[in-house]
């Protein structure tokens, strides 16, 4: 069946059991509809079930082989330590300034719609940082790092003296002067050996008749602004002297928890949409087009402040304002380029299902040791289903433009579910003889993260990353000591001991089967993936810890974090879902098959050298 256009909304991490409940009780009256209308079904993801693996496989239209991203976080086999997955800078000469590179590989569909002279327009998806060159338009997603680089560093800004900063957090004590007036230098890009720093003048406002308690927050170029206690500031822009004649502009926002003592949150120092670092959007000033037209946005690629809630620096409600903001500039921008689709592709990522889950999931669980035997508020147990509601509505208003000649589809790259217990699987190998430590270290604080004390003339394993592990394979790692006419052997061995390994002091199974990167991937890129993955049991996962190189003591151990559900499990138990304005030609849909459909739809050229099948009849 021909289109003229295919409107996609993604709906990240939306979990089928909490829909279908929804639909049932008529609480998501447009999914209801869309699937008695059209089709819906639950929809295979990949493995990992990570959100940015899934997504480049549906732009892609096939397994993980095929583009390249297996995790957030990969390992460099020259010094062992993890690093991002999903981009990479480059200077190939002093002289030269540092480019981005995209590490996703493989031919997207809005690359073949392209070459067949369909215009896309792609709002967030992610792995498209920086952003590929299509017919059209592009603001890249999941992928864009902060101002520093990482995922979203942030700062703790107090006048009381406090121990070390917390996970991702830089912690900047300040004194107000009897006037209420104060410096505060946030931490910006590296400028040669050090940090670049932005100045923002702060002066405390306390509460004074019917004014609230403030703080006023100035910034070079940049009016002074208010935030209230409770709330979050406005955008504050920021200039970094990087060099004798350059500048680098950012943007940031405050929640003001307190005044007195002043406690004060600044959440990711971003890039600038109007003046960008480094791209985020094709063409260059589409990110600047859109902030004329809908206003400043949040564009980090993790958009929602989730470390600030899981450092218990803000509030829930704090946290769910954020949110709600995200949600707001997200719809803002779906609507302003609907209102001119003529023709072509659209697709937009909503991301904040999967924030919200990841945060609140232990509300529906009030036995969940995240709670740490406090009980939890009663409308906290709603959260997730409130938000699906809110969902179900912008369902509703994309569905609004699309036509008898529009494809209309709904996707979720995978499911949700609990996250009870963490694995230390690099404690699992060092107990196994698989991994060794440098003499004097033990496992737990003192062998640190990033692998930093691992002995590697005797280890043979490793982990890193949420999902894998990997071989200290000779000639590709570089202290490597397995002899590659062993790997295959050892790679047995581990699967073997690994795969169905029970929790001792829960007596549940944590991992229910551990693959081959061989059985699980082709395509050009296996060579990259981990050398087996990992299939945890819901209710368990990898730890943070493993993931960042750490070797903790015990092998599992109770998951206390906010952080409190997850997805990186057995892809069988974490499907997403699909709807569509169509009958879904066939009863068990991959995430694989949603590029061919597109381009199938479009009459363009390209699925037939795609893994997935089209799904219209």
């Amino acid at each position: 069946m021909r289109c003229t256009r295919v409107v996609v909304v993604g709906l990240d991490g939306l979990e089928p059991s909490i829909v279908e409940a929804m639909m049932a009780r008529g609480e998501c009256p447009n999914l209801a509809r869309l699937s008695r209308e059209g089709g819906y079904r639950r929809l295979a993801t990949t493995l990992p079930a990570q959100t940015p693996v899934a997504w480049s496989s549906f732009a892609v239209g096939a397994n993980p082989g095929a583009h390249g991203i297996f995790d957030f976080l990969t390992r460099d086999p020259t010094s062992h330590r993890p690093q991002v997955a999903l981009f990479r800078y480059e200077q190939k000469s002093r002289f030269l300034p540092p480019r981005a590179v995209n590490l996703r590989g493989g031919k997207p569909v809005w690359t073949w719609l392209s070459e067949a002279g369909v215009e896309s327009t792609v709002l967030r998806h992610p792995c498209t940082y920086p952003p590929d060159a299509p017919r059209g338009r592009m603001l890249a997603g999941v992928g864009v790092p902060d101002i520093r680089g990482g995922f979203g560093a942030t700062s703790w800004i107090t006048d009381a003296p406090e121990g070390p900063g917390r996970e991702s957090e830089h912690l900047a004590q300040v004194i107000p002067g009897r006037d209420g007036r104060a410096t505060l230098h946030l931490r910006g890009p590296r400028a040669g050996a050090e940090d670049a720093t932005a100045e923002v003048r702060l002066r405390v406002r306390p509460a004074a008749g019917s004014a609230e308690a403030s703080v006023e927050l100035a910034a070079e170029g940049s009016e002074p602004l208010s935030v209230a206690e409770g709330r979050w500031s406005d955008w504050v822009r920021l200039r970094f002297k990087v060099g004798t004649l350059q500048r680098v502009h950012a943007q940031v926002r405050f929640h003001l928890v307190t005044v007195s003592p002043l406690r004060l949150h600044a959440g990711p120092v971003q890039f600038d949409p109007d003046e960008p670092l480094f791209p985020i959007s094709h063409p260059w000033d589409y990110a600047g087009e859109l902030r004329r037209g809908v206003g400043r946005f949040h564009t980090l690629g993790m958009a929602e402040d989730h470390t600030g809630l899981n450092n218990g620096r803000i509030t829930e409600d704090a946290f769910l304002a954020q949110c709600q903001d995200v949600l707001r500039e997200r719809k803002a921008m779906m609507h302003y380029e609907l209102a001119r689709l003529d023709r072509g592709l659209f697709f937009c990522l909503f991301d904040t299902p999967d924030r919200i889950q990841h945060m609140f999931w232990r509300f529906r669980d009030p036995a969940h040791p995240a709670h740490r035997g406090e009980t939890p508020r009663p409308e906290t147990a709603r959260v997730i289903e409130d938000h699906y509601r809110a969902c179900d509505g912008i369902v509703g208003e994309a569905w609004e433009h699309a036509g008898d000649d529009t494809l209309f589809v709904v996707a979720s790259d995978h499911g949700f579910t609990d996250f009870r217990r963490a694995f230390h699987l690099n404690a699992w190998l060092h107990g196994q003889g698989y991994l060794a430590l440098k003499g004097g270290v033990e496992p737990g604080e003192g062998a640190g993260d990033l692998l930093e004390h691992v002995d590697w003339s005797r280890t043979r394993a490793y982990a890193c990353g949420l999902a894998g592990l990997w071989l200290n394979l000779k000639g590709r790692e570089a202290e490597g000591i397995v002899p590659p006419a062993h790997a295959e052997a050892l790679k047995a061995e581990i699967a073997a001991r690994l795969g169905g390994l029970p929790d001792p002091e829960r007596g549940d199974l944590a991992v229910r089967r551990v693959v081959r990167r061989e059985d699980a991937y082709s395509g050009p890129h296996v060579e990259r993936a981990p050398d087996l993955l990992l299939c945890c049991a819901p209710g368990y996962r990898i730890s943070s810890a493993s993931a960042m190189g750490g070797v903790p003591a015990p092998l599992f151990e109770d998951n206390l974090e906010r952080w409190s559900g997850d997805h990186v499990v057995d892809p069988a138990a974490v499907p997403g879902v699909l709807f569509m304005n169509r009958p879904v030609a066939t009863p068990s849909p991959s995430i694989v098959d949603l590029a061919p459909t597109i381009l199938g739809a479009l009459g363009a050229p390209g699925e037939e050298t795609m893994e997935g099948r089209p799904l219209l009849p």
